[in-house]
């Protein structure tokens, strides 16, 4: 697989997955890490999930890293859920404040996690396209390492004003929803189409849509089935799409 600034190009997303289910956190772990994954996402927003995810890569915490996330209104709140992921995790990689929750507030004392070598990289994140003008507000401040955004062939709005700035600035990209939640995956165009694209799968086809745009450094799509982890790390390896394979897939894309 091809790696970017935060490793290999496809990981691993948790929202509404396997939430508290030990064993399928496992089984689609397993197989994303065979598969060649390396960065898996969470957040205490998505229910069970954390907890889940640090069971499942108890036996593969040196070959990962964790992008989890800050999501609380006060800073003594979002450091117990710091505290707990470390319990969790062992260490957190990429911790990015979730939704710009109180991000001002939260952002100085996950520095001086940053400045202790605790954490590695700080993100912050929204799936909101109304909330985009403030994200690229808090990117501005130069503080972040990573943004984490939606995009996919009917999420678009990202590449106006975030995916340009995160580029000037230097600061790296995790896409989430590019199968737009599981509603571009629902119908697959025809066998031909796909051949043409050069993937197997129509999930395939849309990762490396994301993919071939190179300001992006990591998709996470979701998945509580571990056939398809591995059928989506697939698509972390070149060629990528031209600009007429690009336009294929968004003519497909419903």
């Amino acid at each position: 697989m091809e790696e970017r600034r935060l490793g290999p190009v496809v990981g691993l997303g948790t929202w509404n997955t396997f939430g508290g289910d030990t064993e399928t956190a496992h089984s689609v772990v397993e197989a994303a890490v065979d598969a060649g994954c390396r960065v898996f996402d969470s957040s205490p927003m998505y229910g069970g999930a954390e907890r889940s995810l640090g069971a499942a890569l108890s036996s593969r915490r040196d070959e990962v890293n964790v992008a989890t996330k800050i999501w609380a209104e006060s800073v003594d709140e979002g450091r117990e859920q710091y505290i707990r992921q470390t319990q969790w995790f062992g260490r957190v990689e990429i911790e990015q404040i979730h939704n710009l929750r109180a991000w001002e507030e939260h952002l100085p004392w996950l520095e001086g996690e940053r400045e202790a070598g605790s954490i590695e990289r700080l993100g912050v994140t929204h799936y909101a396209a109304g909330r985009f003008g403030d994200l690229a507000e808090a990117l501005r401040t130069r503080r972040f390492d990573v943004v984490q955004l939606p995009l996919n062939p009917q999420e678009r709005d990202c590449e106006r004003e975030l995916l340009p700035l995160a580029a000037e600035l230097g600061i790296a990209v995790i896409v989430m929803r590019p199968l737009g939640e599981g509603a571009l995956v629902r119908r697959s165009p025809p066998a031909e189409a796909l051949a043409e694209l050069g993937v197997e799968t129509w999930p395939q086809a849309l990762l490396k849509w994301a993919l071939s745009d190179p300001r992006v450094d990591l998709v996470i799509p979701a998945t509580r089935n571990p056939q398809h982890a591995r059928a989506n790390a697939a698509a972390g390896e070149p060629p990528w799409f031209d600009a007429e394979q690009r336009r294929l897939v968004e003519r497909f894309a419903p």
